[in-house]
């Protein structure tokens, strides 16, 4: 029988959600698995994989084939490293504990390459966030300004409405004492 590891999907439409499966090769994509080894969502930043590393390595190791998004994933999750690491430790080139070594110093340089990754996107987040906030202030001082004028013109037009108004009055009253 020949299998294959291969993404069953779930979730919504517009919010696809995979289950990463081991089934036959004939087996339609959501139809029967023999075994549900982990889950993708692609929906995050970055995608978000939950893997039962052991089982994955076991499949690939006694031959179920991935399809390429499922390559790309077991590649990233270290899989096929460990998987190489172990065929040295068969054929003699080194031990156990020089391949587990190995594999966590790989393990070790991804993750510093994520978390740099990480803080360059909230970087670049933050710094997205002080410039609309600096564009929302020069908007919000530009309005105030306009406003400021406005009443600034609307006091002046009522105060040279009033001062002719007051003007015309004591010249009236001027002759009635007299």
């Amino acid at each position: 029988m020949a299998t294959k590891i291969r993404l069953q999907r779930g979730g919504r439409k517009g919010y696809a959600f995979y289950s990463i499966v081991i089934a036959d090769a004939r087996a339609p994509r959501d139809g029967r698995f023999t075994e549900k080894i982990g889950t993708y969502n692609p929906n995050t930043n970055p995608a978000t994989v939950d893997l039962n590393f052991d089982r994955a390595l076991y499949w690939v190791e006694v031959g179920a084939q991935p399809t390429d998004t499922v390559r790309n994933i077991l590649k990233k999750e270290g899989v096929y490293m460990m998987k190489h690491l172990r065929t040295g430790v068969k054929k003699g080139a080194f031990d156990e504990a020089a391949a587990q070594k190995k594999f966590d110093a790989w393990k070790d340089e991804k993750v510093k390459g994520f978390d740099a990754v990480r803080q360059q996107v909230e970087k670049a987040k933050k710094e997205a966030a002080a410039k609309e906030l600096e564009a929302e202030k020069k908007i919000n001082e530009a309005i105030a300004q306009k406003v400021a004028e406005k009443k600034a013109a609307a006091a002046a037009a009522q105060a040279e409405a009033e001062a002719p108004a007051e003007e015309a009055a004591p010249a009236e009253e001027a002759p009635a004492e007299a």
